[in-house]
């Protein structure tokens, strides 16, 4: 019997530990040595935020024809880079423009995460055959051993020749293109063509130098700042290794200085303390705040648990839930008050906020939030709202799965 305690004491500690350790507060890293960080700082103006057209896309069909001409007239340079690029048809499709502009003298740059796309290296190693330079972002030797593996990169931009910028949701795959088998996929990328696209070069740049040692910092990467509309853009970049939680910062600011409304979209609802509380007080002091997520996960159901688990909380404060019903949410947007919108690679989940290098874009526009609030709208058209009467009704089999789910929803 006494056997049998400490069995149980060991087993309770060893848990204990393990929790400690995954809840740990993430340890900041250098992302590029200060000297370079100021070299790369340097060719970016200070005003480079100014003087932008925008234009917005709902899916990567509808994106990929302009991406594809921009990469067909690229001069230089076409930098990439994804949290997945697959080894499919979509993902041939774009590497094979990759490969042509290589062929007619274009520097192409791929960088990707390393674990996340770790079963297609053959498939990179086949690019850098073809002249793509290719890079994976922190290798993992021992999968997921350390806590700082669970550091990734979550980016998704394009920059082509310093110009021209692309950032959203979107990887490069058959399913963000085609969908699922039971709805259509749907997602958010902005094309940014002016100054700002300097910025979003400076976050490849960074990365790039993590991953290979290579300094891009010259003026052929950073041309001169040349305005073509009237938008203020700002790029906001976050993550463990450099910034810090920047971007989960810019979102509770966001929140708490709205006045009308804040709305969401999202494909994961685990909002950390600081997001939350502030959701709770605006919904309280009267802001329409609404979330838009999808009916079903990506990624397995836990992480679908997770999210349900904070809905009674926020359904009480008079926050709206709108399940997206014809397909997967997998847009990552914000938009307030006809004043802000935002639009980037970050989830509303403690992993994108604390654990990923993220990338947003931040309008602040009436023109263009009114452009994406109206996208919002068409959404929220297709959507079914939760009322907080049909959520006590749940079975208490679904209450017991978001307990289970709420204890590990700091790594989800």
């Amino acid at each position: 019997m006494e056997w049998l305690y400490i069995m149980l004491l060991v087993l309770f500690v060893a848990v204990g530990c393990g929790v400690l350790w995954l809840t740990a507060p993430p340890r900041l890293y250098q992302l590029v040595p200060p000297a370079d960080r100021r070299q790369i700082d340097s060719l970016v103006p200070d005003d480079a935020f100014r003087g932008n057209s925008v234009e917005t896309f709902t899916s990567l069909d509808a994106m990929l024809p302009r991406m594809l001409d921009d990469v067909e007239r690229a001069r230089h340079h076409v930098h990439m880079q994804f949290f997945k690029f697959e080894n499919d048809a979509t993902s041939h499709l774009v590497g094979d423009a990759l490969a042509a502009a290589a062929a007619r003298g274009v520097e192409p740059r791929l960088l990707y995460d390393d674990f996340m796309c770790r079963r297609w290296r053959g498939y990179y190693r086949e690019l850098q055959r073809r002249g793509v330079a290719t890079a994976g972002f922190r290798p993992v030797r021992w999968p997921l051993l350390h806590r700082e593996d669970y550091y990734r990169n979550h980016r998704k931009c394009i920059v082509v020749d310093g110009r021209v910028a692309y950032i959203g949701g979107v990887n490069i795959a058959d399913r963000y293109r085609y969908g699922l088998q039971w709805g259509h996929w749907r997602d958010t990328v902005v094309r940014i063509e002016g100054p700002a696209a300097l910025a979003v070069q400076r976050a490849f740049a960074f990365d790039w130098h993590y991953a290979t040692g290579a300094l891009l910092a010259t003026e052929v990467y950073f041309p001169a700042p040349v305005r073509v509309g009237a938008l203020p853009v700002h790029i906001v970049t976050s993550g463990p290794i450099g910034d810090g939680p920047r971007l989960l910062e810019l979102t509770v600011a966001v929140v708490d200085a709205a006045r009308r409304y804040v709305w969401f979209e999202s494909p994961y609802f685990i909002p950390p303390a600081a997001l939350r509380r502030a959701l709770l007080a605006a919904a309280r002091r009267g802001v329409d705040v609404r979330v838009l997520l999808p009916p079903r996960g990506d990624r397995g159901e836990t992480t679908q648990w997770a999210s349900k688990s904070y809905f009674a909380t926020m359904l009480a404060a008079g926050v709206s839930i709108g399940i997206y019903q014809p397909g997967y949410m997998h847009s990552k947007i914000i938009v307030s008050d006809d004043r802000t919108a935002v639009v980037g690679s970050c989830n509303i989940d403690p992993r994108s906020y604390l654990l990923c290098q993220e990338i947003a874009a931040v309008v602040d526009d009436e023109g263009y939030a009114a452009s994406l609030k109206a996208v919002f709208q068409a959404d929220e058209a297709d959507s079914h709202f939760i009322t907080p009467a049909e959520w006590a009704a749940r079975p208490l089999s679904d209450r017991l799965c978001e307990r289970a789910a709420r204890l590990v929803a700091s790594q989800l």
